[in-house]
């Protein structure tokens, strides 16, 4: 029976009801050891006897295990399991090791987990309770805090327990949290009293509720180690009642208080990890003990068995048992739990109990470990396969073999984030070996480190050496990694290193595949970029484009999307970018698809498509948070900040103050200057809207990128003009006209003649404009479009030519007023007033007010997409779909999907 925590319990209480009307809830609840948070758990799923309660436990002997917790927590769904999507079943299959095969990204694993929860949801309400969160292993704990993250409108509530100060892999930043103290003085008493009854006194129980400050475990547990006459009053209680300390020693002393037979079975039962009862048994039976001695273990109530598992009585008790053994007794208890798990199907665990019984090199417990890595691996369970490569190299005494598992440990680590020991372990790589291969693919995954956390420029010169040092052996390696230099390169992370075998690398060979002459085109283009001969760089990307249909490999696929934005294709760089995206999503790649949302903003941005580039953004935050990287964020964020300075929103500031906080928080790598130049664009975009052209002026001077510096060419160049820096404005004209030249761009044809307008005398000024139209015609560029709609009216307005000027004023005005720019709308529209024409603006009263996730899905169903395929889509379930498809009906004053097609979503 709970003594007390009338509001604690009124708070899970509710969770589950809001869980019941479709409303998904989670909560944290956390506290010190022995404060009661499982017997709060106990209590909730007591009193949720008509839910279906799925329930798992984090076990800190377990952390090796991929998967473990999340297998038994899912195990009463397994039916619905084949009615997932196939690559989420098979995820599924292939994280609990039921199938081999190719290897699933551990985000898929999530989804699958989601859509198996919202599911079952659909039949009842689902209440799922994860004690001792904070010994999770961590593929589990990634999962659990992804659905925490994507659970919307469904009957699910989501509970955890976890100690305070001991999250480990569990992060739960941004859930609700309900923190457990210890029990009220009166609950106190009343909790002692019905354990002792009228055999302890007043004082003495006062003593003992003020100095365990309520935790109920050291309530019950302390005074069973205290004397008649100490809890009588007759004698003194000892000085000190150190809580988990203490309670934990009483359990210490009771242990050792057993026949040496019987604690060892306890011993056993502390170093299992399964919970269940025929292991422990066979453990038991294979040092020689009987069942007689695990009842006697039983019996004493430091462990508990059920009918489907034996399990130590408290955490405590199984830290205090194992912590007291000796090394020897440790391994002797191990060597029989893997003896005992030998043969049953779970070579994992077996593999660990073995590997913590040897005490030396082992080749069989080595071989062992391997293959639980490459399990693990295959699951996406980084950690874990982390662990086993590590461990096996500490047990192996094989040089070369110690080399290659101590990689395969730097690549789990760079896998799970823990970039500090991926480095470490690299470093002990390059120390023990001077094989050219194994050195070109650590210096790969050194340059990947040094792209997204430290220096770009080193990374470009790490890869320059190693694609130099690896040609003679391995061609292809060294036009891989050539390439991701290249390309690095053109984003100014230059580090000044030369490439002498460029030439060879790009010369074709006959039999090559598409993917290797696709890869030898993009180097030449890459090449001539940072060279700065855009013609031969145009001529090797359009051969690359070419083959890049043929291609069938996210990296290579992404790579022509960043030459296209280079060489503004902007065609090509959605393109490649979208399939790019598409494999991603196919393949669950979460991280894959947070980079190609980034990139993508760009060409929407450029089409016009300023409702797809907020989609986009959100979607880009929303994941990165999901999985835990927030410096992800920080490209998508400065997007929304420039959209809402472009569009004159008063989140600007808002957005802006959030990216200072990523910038001072977080390493960026080789975003750092994507996201410097986009927050400049933001900037001056804000002060242009105010009229500030100096201040918009710069801004855009300071730009660190030529592909932005000419994508906001016609700001950079207008605000130079208004601001009264002709010579700015024509220096950065002559540099453009090199370029569109070159590559024949329409649009950098355009802002080149636009440009020389802006500069030109009253004779050529006319046909320059003109000529800027003609090219826009076909650029697809509408926002600088109306620009030069705009700029010319403004022109053939002072000309006193009002009627000519009313045509590309009303142009100008209504591009921007589909586009929502503010500051340019009201120019134009102020331009017009003087023009002698007066436009109708759009009524602000009839825009849809949608959030961002309900916008979202207003566009994917008005295209015609089903709610699973949505849910699909944005990795949420098809009931929240359904909410916000509601929202925007009720919004909207609409009753069908047909009516919402029909509704401008700009």
């Amino acid at each position: 029976m709970l003594v007390g925590r009338e509001p604690e319990r009124q708070l899970l209480g509710a969770l589950v009801e809001g869980a019941r009307e479709g409303s998904a809830g989670t909560l944290v609840v956390r506290g010190e050891p022995g404060v009661g948070k499982s017997a709060l758990l106990d209590e909730l799923v007591a009193g949720a006897a008509d839910a279906t309660v799925l329930r798992t436990q984090g076990l800190e002997v377990e952390a090796p295990l991929a998967f473990a917790a999340l297998h038994r927590l899912l195990r009463p769904l397994a039916r619905l399991r084949d009615g997932l999507a196939a690559p989420q079943a098979r995820a599924l299959r292939v994280a609990f090791g039921e199938e081999e095969g190719a290897s699933v990204e551990p985000f898929l694993v999530g989804v699958a987990t989601l859509s198996l929860l919202t599911t079952a949801a659909e039949e009842n309400v689902v209440l799922c309770v994860v004690d001792d969160a904070h010994w999770l292993d961590a593929a589990t704990a990634g999962v659990l805090l992804f659905c925490a993250h994507r659970l919307g409108a469904d009957r699910v509530a989501l509970v955890f327990a976890a100690r305070d100060g001991a999250w480990g892999t569990f992060d739960p930043q941004g859930l609700r949290e309900l923190v457990v103290t210890g029990l009220e003085p009166d609950a106190s008493r009343a909790l002692l009293e019905s354990r002792l009854g009228s055999a302890a006194g007043t004082d003495v129980l006062a003593r003992i509720v003020a100095e365990t400050r309520g935790n109920p475990l050291a309530l019950l547990e302390l005074p069973t180690e205290l004397t008649r006459d100490q809890l009588s009053g007759r004698e003194p209680l000892p000085s000190q009642l150190h809580l988990t300390t203490r309670v934990e020693q009483v359990f210490l002393d009771r242990s050792r208080r057993l026949p040496p037979p019987v604690a060892r079975a306890l011993l056993v039962a502390a170093a299992d990890d399964s919970s269940e009862p025929d292991v422990v048994r066979r453990a038991v039976l294979a040092l020689g003990l009987g069942e007689a001695d695990l009842q006697a273990a039983v019996d004493s109530g430091l462990l508990v068995e059920t009918t489907t598992s034996l399990s130590l009585r408290h955490p405590l008790v199984r830290s205090a048992v194992y912590q007291a053994a000796s090394a020897v007794e440790r391994r002797t208890v191990h060597r029989a739990l893997a003896t005992a798990l030998s043969g049953h199907g779970d070579p994992d665990r077996e593999a660990w109990h073995r590997a913590a019984a040897a005490d030396g090199p082992d080749p069989e417990v080595v071989a062992a470990l391997e293959l639980a890595g490459a399990r693990a691996q295959r699951r996406g369970g980084h950690v874990s396969a982390l662990a086993a490569y590590e461990r096996a190299a500490a047990l192996c005494d094989d040089p070369v073999r110690r080399t290659e598992l101590t990689f395969a440990a730097g690549r789990s680590a760079w896998a799970c984030g823990h970039a500090g020991q991926a480095q470490t372990l690299l470093t002990r790589v390059r120390e023990s070996t001077d094989d050219p291969l194994v050195l070109a693919d650590v210096a790969r995954l050194r340059g990947h480190i040094e792209v997204n956390l430290g220096s770009a420029p080193e990374a470009h010169r790490i890869f320059v050496e190693a694609a130099q040092a690896v040609y003679p052996f391995d061609p292809a390696r060294a036009l891989d990694i050539a390439v991701a230099a290249a390309v690095m390169r053109t984003f100014g992370a230059d580090s000044g290193t030369p490439l002498p075998v460029t030439d060879a690398l790009v010369a074709p060979v006959a039999g090559d595949p598409p993917r290797t002459l696709c890869l030898r085109h993009m180097l030449v283009a890459m090449t001539q970029v940072a060279e700065g001969d855009w013609s031969a760089a145009t001529a090797a990307l359009d051969r690359a484009l070419e083959l890049g249909d043929r291609v069938d490999d996210r990296d290579v696929l992404w790579n022509l999307g960043n030459a296209a934005l280079q060489l503004g294709d902007d065609d090509a760089q959605q393109r490649f970018y979208g399939y790019a995206l598409s494999r991603a999503r196919e393949a669950g790649a979460v991280t894959a698809v947070v980079y190609c949302l980034q990139r993508l903003c760009f060409g929407q941005y450029l089409a016009g498509d300023l409702v797809a580039v907020r989609n986009s953004a959100e979607e880009a935050i929303s994941l990165g948070h999901s999985i835990g990287q927030p410096a992800m964020t920080a490209p998508p964020v400065a997007w929304l900040a420039l959209l809402a300075a472009l569009q004159g929103r008063d989140d600007h500031d808002d957005h802006l103050a959030r990216l200072e906080e990523l910038v001072a928080a977080h390493p960026l790598g080789i975003l750092a200057d994507p996201v410097h130049d986009l927050t400049r664009w933001a900037r001056a975009w804000h002060a242009a809207g105010s009229g500030d052209n100096v201040g918009a002026l710069h801004h855009l001077a300071r730009f660190r990128l030529p592909v932005l510096a000419r994508m906001s060419a016609p700001e950079r160049i207008e605000a130079a003009v208004r601001a009264g820096d002709l010579a700015a404005a024509r220096g950065w004209t002559e540099e453009l006209a090199g370029f569109a030249t070159a590559t024949n761009r329409p649009w950098a044809l355009a802002t080149v003649a636009f440009a020389r307008a802006l500069t030109a005398d009253q004779a050529t000024a006319d046909a320059l404009f003109r000529e800027s139209l003609a090219h826009h015609a076909v650029a697809g560029r509408p926002l600088d479009a109306g620009r030069a709609h705009l700029a010319y009216g403004e022109w053939l307005r002072r000309a006193q030519r009002r009627v000519d000027a009313r045509q590309h004023l009303r142009e100008a005005a209504d591009a921007f007023q589909d586009l929502r720019a503010e500051a340019l709308s009201a120019r134009a529209h102020q331009e017009l007033r003087a023009s002698g024409e007066t436009a109708r603006k759009r009524d602000p009263s009839t825009l849809l007010q949608l959030t961002p996730t309900e916008l979202q899905i207003a566009q994917l169903v008005s295209s015609g997409m089903s709610n699973k395929d949505v849910a699909a889509q944005c990795w949420i379930s098809p009931r929240t779909v359904a909410f916000h498809l509601r929202n925007v009906f009720a919004k909207a004053g609409i009753t069908s999907r047909g009516e919402l097609a029909r509704l401008d979503l700009a």
